[in-house]
């Protein structure tokens, strides 16, 4: 098992950094992701360009939440205004953390 450092947790999201793989893991709710750094680069790069209103959808408990589509057409993820709000701010908040420690080191 790795020996991980947390980078950031935010509401839900949760984002860690195995030390010797340099793997980084999102695990949202129920959701678990894996990226190398510069993966989780890209990630997130598209993901901040994403367009909230165009991306929105209204769903059955009366609430409008953000699509992001994989290229798994079967594999959607979905959140709310708030819930997309936090994790842009964790994976900046990561990203940024990560560098820090890649300096550190």
């Amino acid at each position: 098992m790795c020996q991980t450092v947390i980078l950031c947790q935010k509401g839900p999201t949760l984002i860690s950094q195995c030390i010797e793989c340099r793997i980084i893991n999102i695990w949202h709710n129920n959701v678990l992701l894996y990226f190398t750094p510069d993966d989780l680069n890209t990630f997130k790069n598209f993901t901040a360009s994403l367009e909230p209103e165009e991306c929105s959808f209204p769903f059955p408990d009366g609430q409008d939440r953000l699509i992001l589509r994989t290229p798994n057409k079967d594999i959607n993820f979905c959140f709310t205004d708030a819930e997309w709000l936090q994790f842009q701010i964790a994976l900046e908040e990561a990203e940024y953390m990560r560098s820090i420690y890649e300096m550190l080191n």
